[in-house]
């Protein structure tokens, strides 16, 4: 088994949930089975702009509680939250913990550019989310993730079992988590 990884920021988080729009019943209950020190990464882009804002707020209101950060992802900062999720162009001169999406290795290069804290890489395994989608698959996410000068961040078809066989920083997920 490979060395699990030595470079890490203290502001990525180890654990993160994505919020979607099949996840959402769920929430609350996901959030207060995650650990102190976990994420909520708050999407929910098929909401309306003024329900968008009440539902990330309310949201906020249950990660704050349990010691879990709020990142939002296409949220102004008037929002509030404790980071961004996005592209690297989107999380470049963001403040906050910034996360930054990748599938290859030239946009981790792009994300360590653009002062990401960590990367998550995707799509490990197949996923519900984009069904019959491409995925590196854990050898070739393995070769990219020990090329990355960030802390990886394992996401797509992850469960815990899954993560326990990957030596890297910390996975997320939609389903596996909710």
């Amino acid at each position: 088994m490979a060395k699990r990884q030595t470079i890490q920021r203290a502001r990525a988080p180890h654990l993160i949930l994505l919020s979607d729009a099949r996840n959402d019943a769920a929430l609350a209950r996901a959030i207060a089975r995650l650990p102190r020190g976990s994420a909520l990464v708050f999407r929910h882009y098929h909401l309306p702009a003024h329900e968008r804002r009440r539902r990330f707020a309310e949201l906020r209101r249950l990660a704050r509680a349990r010691g879990i950060s709020m990142i939002g992802a296409r949220v102004p900062t008037a929002w509030g939250g404790e980071g961004v999720y996005g592209t690297a162009r989107e999380v470049a001169g963001r403040r906050g913990i910034r996360l930054a999406t990748a599938h290859s290795l030239g946009e981790v290069a792009a994300a360590a550019r653009a002062g990401a804290d960590a990367v998550l890489l995707s799509p490990v395994h197949p996923t519900r989310s984009h069904p019959g989608a491409p995925v590196l698959g854990p050898v070739r996410f393995l070769l990219l993730a020990r090329r990355s000068p960030l802390p990886v961040i394992a996401l797509g078809g992850m469960t815990a079992r899954r993560a326990a066989r990957l030596p890297v920083h910390g996975w997320a997920a939609i389903d596996g988590l909710a």
